[in-house]
């Protein structure tokens, strides 16, 4: 794949990405490709800066932002890395997902088959919960998975 690099925008002539999800700065007008760093969350950053104030940016919503027309916007669309290696950011890994569907999307860990539902050990039942505006909203508990599911579902339709 050939690599092409796009401004930055706000850093437009200091800094550029590649659909490979390489930085490149202008400053001192040195080409130069940066070398990211591993944050917190798994995830490649780097630092841009811009009129002595530096901002620190994940490179994958640069990459987002830049070649899928992504702004960010909280929790609401977030970038997902589709082969789950959270340093791939290659624009063919990348794609743009609801927050929703981002957390339950591999569902291998996970007790139950269906999203919002889950194995309540110490009951024998299943717990329905759904989180709303990030406040966790207890459904109930049930005597199958399937009548949880459903409780989830019903609980869904009904978000305004």
């Amino acid at each position: 794949m050939e690599e092409i690099f796009k401004d930055i925008p706000g850093y437009d002539g200091l800094y550029q990405v590649s659909n490979l999800g390489r930085v490149k700065s202008f400053k001192c007008k040195k080409e130069k490709i940066l070398k990211n760093s591993i944050g917190n969350h798994g995830y490649f950053r780097t630092a841009l800066i811009k009129n002595k104030e530096s901002k620190i940016f994940l490179v994958h919503q640069l990459v987002s932002i830049c070649f899928l027309n992504h702004s960010i916007c909280g929790y609401n669309f977030v970038v997902d890395h589709i082969n789950e290696n959270k340093l791939d950011n290659n624009i063919n890994n990348l794609r743009i997902v609801t927050n929703r569907y981002n957390v339950h999307r591999n569902r291998d860990n996970y007790s139950s088959k269906y999203k919002g539902v889950s194995l309540n050990k110490r009951a024998n039942k299943w717990l329905a919960q759904i989180q709303i505006n990030g406040k966790r909203k207890r459904l109930g508990l049930f005597n199958t998975e399937y009548e949880a599911h459903l409780k989830y579902q019903e609980a869904l339709q009904n978000i305004k």
